[in-house]
């Protein structure tokens, strides 16, 4: 088994580390509190944390780093050694040839072996071996090692036959001359004492190699464990406090410009949406309550003021009979929204049903109820003549409503005008859409809220308005398969667009 494997068989099969959390939070994306197994997923465990992985994958490396400085220098170590005894026996060669007719004696051919470290020396020329120095009997066959010509494989592997080879190997080695004429000279020498200076060596280099994969790991750990774990556990921190108590300050994020940087800002980021969440829904539950609570008695009181207008139905003054239908379309309406209110805040608005119906109209009966007078805030209407849309009245209606009370509040709000407010009504077919534009030129709606017009609670007026109007309308425009939207917004006034399908 390798290294890797080894160190992969020890890690867990499930992780519990530092970098999964934000991806089981991301995941989960629940507001509130978390049940408590998740609560003990998201406490760190010291021994199969992210630190003790990136601990042992640092001495992982640090090792293999070593193993491929140490198989090299091996081979090295040993081609310098048998290049050393052939350059003694090649100084050894030349001396006996220096002597008449190469005649050696035993005792000064034994010193000379024994100088040079080998048992025999041969020299090649010419296709002819010549036996200079006696080789002695031998009781196993030398391997050779042809040091002109050697793959890196051969290279690699010879130290480790040397080392666990048996005691009695022997080696032939062959080389290229420096000092003299010939093709080779072959020495033959035991494998005994370069096995003993080959171990000397491995473990003075494995003895350096690992004093310097442990500081090197030690320093990688250290950096690794200040620029990555200690923002880690930050964020680890951060969202453990968030699930235990959402509404806690948040942790202010580092102004770090990496992906940890990003990481914690995103965090930040994510935990503000969830908490602005949170208080949108206690606010839409508090307003659930209250409006459950005041249904009953305002129905009540719409079935009182129904049955006052049948009254003044038989009333023959014309300003009564001119402003009883306006009532009684208000009280219609009133009614119909007070009995399925309910039903609003529990589910989607119901489907809308679709009829053809004249938008001058329209527009001129929501400018009515929107409260729309020549002597404060007049209606201007530029549509084309006879122009149809289908529609749900009541929705289209309420829409159209929403969007000209707005145009007027916004008038009447603003301290500096000194002239009549006006709202300009356009219509236009293209493409097969009915394009409704509403422009006012009020005040204009902030900046700061121009983005965030149309989120629940986002109201462009501090002193009144509920923040919804608009919410729902572009829900109600959707049901259509069409779309509400800020054109633009300034100084000089405001343009929404309504588009519907022709």
């Amino acid at each position: 088994m390798t290294e890797r494997n080894a160190i992969e068989t020890r890690l867990p099969t499930r992780p519990r580390d530092e970098t999964g959390l934000m991806a089981r939070l991301q995941a989960a994306r629940l507001p509130g509190r978390l049940p408590e197994v998740w609560r003990e997923r998201l406490t760190p465990r010291a021994p199969d944390g992210l630190s003790s992985r990136l601990l042992l994958l640092t001495v992982a490396f640090t090792l293999a780093v070593a193993a491929l400085i140490i198989v090299p220098s091996a081979a090295s170590f040993q081609e310098r050694w048998l290049m050393d005894r052939l350059q003694a026996a090649e100084l050894a060669s030349v001396g006996v040839e220096a002597l008449p007719y190469s005649a050696v004696e035993d005792s000064t051919a034994e010193q000379l072996l024994s100088i040079g470290g080998v048992q025999s020396v041969v020299v090649g020329e010419q296709g002819v071996r010549r036996l200079l120095l006696q080789a002695p009997n031998l009781p196993r066959t030398p391997d050779l090692i042809d040091l002109r010509q050697r793959n890196v494989g051969a290279r690699l592997l010879d130290p480790w036959k040397t080392l666990f080879g048996h005691p009695d190997r022997s080696l032939r080695v062959q080389a290229k001359p420096r000092y003299r004429s010939g093709d080779f000279i072959e020495i033959l020498a035991p494998a005994q004492p370069l096995k003993v200076e080959l171990k000397t060596f491995l473990l003075n280099s494995l003895t350096m190699s690992l004093l310097i994969a442990v500081v090197a790991g030690g320093l990688l750990y250290a950096s690794l464990s200040f620029l990555v774990l200690a923002p880690l556990r930050r964020v680890t921190r951060s969202i453990e406090r968030f699930a235990a108590d959402p509404e806690s300050p948040a942790e202010t994020p580092s102004d770090r410009k990496d992906e940890i940087g990003r990481v914690e800002r995103e965090l930040a980021r994510m935990q503000e949406e969830v908490r602005q969440s949170l208080r949108s829904r206690a606010r839409l539950v508090a307003l659930g309550e209250a409006v459950a609570k005041i249904n009953h008695d305002l129905r009540n009181m719409l079935t009182s003021a129904q049955m006052a207008s049948e009254r003044l139905s038989s009333s023959s003054d014309p300003l009564v009979a001119k402003a009883l239908p306006r009532l009684e379309r208000a009280l219609g309406r009133a009614a119909a929204l007070a009995r399925n209110v309910l039903e609003y805040g529990k589910s989607e608005e119901a489907a809308p049903q679709l009829q053809k119906m004249l938008l001058a109209r329209v527009v001129a009966v929501a400018a009515e109820d929107a409260g729309l007078e020549e002597d404060r805030v007049r209606l201007i209407r530029d549509l084309p003549a006879r122009l149809t849309v289908r529609a749900d009245s009541d929705q289209l209606h309420r829409i159209l409503v929403n969007l000209m009370r707005n145009a007027r509040q916004a008038i009447e709000s603003d301290p500096a005008r000194d002239r009549k407010g006006r709202i300009t009504v356009r219509a236009e077919t293209r493409d097969g859409v009915v394009a409704i534009r509403i422009t006012d030129d009020g005040p204009g709606i902030p900046e700061r809220l121009a983005g965030r017009l149309f989120e629940p609670f986002v109201s462009g007026r501090a002193s009144e308005g509920t923040g919804l109007g608009l919410t729902i309308s572009r829900e109600l425009a959707a049901n259509h398969g069409g779309e509400l939207r800020l054109l633009d917004t300034g100084p000089e006034g405001t343009t929404f667009e309504l588009r519907l399908p022709a």
